[in-house]
């Protein structure tokens, strides 16, 4: 499998302005949650990455990380479609945080594989640099959506968090389409104009 190095920078700075736009929503998604529960969600996110962790010979390589990452991508795209569909409940709260924890599950594991897939010092730089940007950029857009809620007199922060979760699920299937193109999957991806 062949990684397209351009192509997965921008799948790495709009999946970081992602979840700069969605960082504050979680505050507001995890409210009915008791404490009990973000101490139960550590310490089985912390066995979940020990046996993870000792998995790491068989997936080191880039077939691995086009996996892990596309059930991430889809994971964070159903998180955000059940926000939709189902809004503010402790039963969707339960179920968004646990899949938040599954995908922060493999945030070490996707660390260690790019220092081996990117190979160059400048490429691990350039990627983090535009991981911050595209951060940043979703903080700010984020703050500019609340801002503009309030402008238009959408003061419930429920409400509000909804209705920025349709521009999520726009930037989410942008941002898997992104990853697909990253990688040489399948015979489409491999031909000559694609490269």
């Amino acid at each position: 499998m062949r990684l397209y190095v351009k192509r997965y920078l921008l799948y790495k700075f709009l999946n970081s302005l992602f979840f700069g736009l969605s960082v504050g929503t979680i505050f507001i998604i995890y409210e009915p949650l008791k404490p009990l529960v973000y101490s139960v969600g550590g310490i089985l996110l912390a066995f979940g990455m020990l046996a993870l962790a000792s998995q790491y010979r068989k997936l080191m390589n880039k077939n691995a990380l086009f996996t892990v990452l596309l059930i991430v991508e889809v994971i964070t795209l159903i998180i955000v479609l059940i926000f939709l569909f189902f809004q503010k409940s402790l039963l969707s709260a339960l179920f968004i945080y646990i899949c938040y924890q599954v995908t922060f599950l493999f945030g070490s594991y996707v660390m260690r594989v790019e220092t081996l897939v990117l190979r160059y010092t400048k490429l691990y730089s350039l990627a983090d640099m535009l991981k911050q940007t595209g951060y940043l950029i979703g903080l700010g857009g984020a703050f500019a959506c609340y801002e503009a809620f309030e402008y238009c007199e959408i003061s419930d922060k429920i409400e509000q968090v909804y209705y920025l979760h349709y521009i999520l699920v726009v930037v989410q299937f942008i941002v898997i389409f992104c990853l697909v193109m990253s990688f040489s999957c399948n015979k489409l991806l491999r031909a000559n104009y694609m490269k």
